[in-house]
């Protein structure tokens, strides 16, 4: 009885190291899929908003773009691979793209620290401003992806 437990626990351990290791090879996508603007504004809602909320929406769209646009010649949208562009999904590319998202995640979040500490101190009706903005960019960018 104790040779079985102890072969079923071998047994396991092994089938979940090997389904551990196919999720590691499997193709990443190149945008990430929490990287998403989940509500575009009007100028009348965001003016009615606390700047705090503002700062927030501001950060928010700051990172959908930092997460975005550098991959525009590969996709807009999450859910696109290096195996769906044709890319070899091999442990080189693989490397180089989680050193990409690391480099990025390093920037954004000296962005957003520096963003929460110098932000406060912008104008309201300029911050609104840029929202819309950066909302429109994001538009601009499903629009984008209509033409190829």
């Amino acid at each position: 009885m104790k040779t079985k437990i102890i072969l079923f626990s071998v047994v396991l351990f092994l089938m979940a190291g090997v389904s551990f290791a196919q999720k590691k090879n499997e193709p990443k996508s190149i945008i990430s899929e929490k990287v998403a603007i989940k509500k575009y504004h009007k100028k009348e809602e965001l003016e009615r908003m606390q700047k705090g909320e503002l700062l927030s929406l501001y950060i928010e769209r700051i990172e959908v773009l930092i997460k975005t646009l550098p991959y525009i010649a590969f996709a807009t949208k999450p859910g696109v691979t290096m195996s769906t562009l044709g890319i070899p999904n091999d442990n080189d590319n693989r490397k180089i793209l989680d050193s990409q998202f690391e480099s990025t995640d390093d920037y954004m979040e000296a962005t957003t620290e520096f963003h929460k500490k110098i932000l406060p101190y912008s104008d309201t009706n300029k911050l609104i401003s840029a929202i819309i903005f950066y909302e429109e960019i994001m538009k601009s960018l499903h629009e984008y992806s209509a033409y190829h």
